[in-house]
């Protein structure tokens, strides 16, 4: 039986990803600085430990066979967290994910991380985080998917992908329980190994839109 760990899981997207593998029969390790925040979801399969993303927090990868980082510095942080959490924790759990023969990781990114100068201003140092922590990845030796969800919206799930970006911008968007979906569809999934989307709300199902 895989076991799952996934960083950041208080968050958003990584709470609905640890109940929809839950549901679907998988062990889940938890990752997070207050178990509190997961008290509403009670499972036997689901194991919670508790830890600062800017400290060692490798004793979180043990007996697990997979991982999903989907932790984030947050929108009302400044740089300096961005710094910490997006790139300097995400480039942590991938080398204690290759020390522990992880055999999957998948990174939850962000569009404009292929190109970090397109970005804003505003949005650059976040970019650049995003950037060289994929590239760290990718580097790692790793088995890993990269997933670079666009604007994230909070509406009821879709259920429908595209990975070509959308021509108006108005249309790069996806609902966080969509990332969920594709988080959990894609971790463990062999066929998916080493490789790196965009991904929006579309007419597509998943397993066409990742095909």
């Amino acid at each position: 039986m895989n076991k799952t760990l996934i960083i950041g899981a208080s968050g958003q997207i990584g709470k609905m990803a640890t109940q929809q593998l839950l549901d679907s029969g998988q062990d889940v390790v938890a990752l997070v600085r207050d178990k509190a925040k997961l008290s509403d979801i009670a499972q036997n399969r689901l194991h919670i430990i508790e830890g600062d993303l800017e400290q060692d927090f490798s004793h979180a990868f043990e007996g697990c066979d997979q991982v999903i980082f989907s932790a984030g510095s947050g929108g009302n942080t400044g740089a300096d967290k961005t710094m910490l959490i997006d790139l300097w924790a995400a480039c942590k759990a991938v080398d204690y994910a290759k020390n522990t023969d992880i055999s999957h990781f998948v990174m939850v990114s962000s569009i404009g991380a292929d190109d970090p100068a397109q970005g804003s201003d505003k949005m650059k140092p976040y970019l650049v985080a995003k950037h060289m922590a994929d590239e760290h990845l990718i580097q790692s030796g790793v088995n890993y998917t990269i997933l670079r969800p666009g604007s994230l919206i909070n509406d009821v799930a879709k259920g429908r992908f595209q990975t070509t970006k959308p021509a108006k911008k108005e249309k790069m968007i996806i609902t966080r329980e969509d990332v969920a979906s594709a988080l959990t569809y894609t971790v463990g999934n062999p066929a998916l190994n080493n490789t790196i989307f965009e991904l929006f709300n579309g007419e597509k199902t998943l397993k066409d839109a990742l095909a």
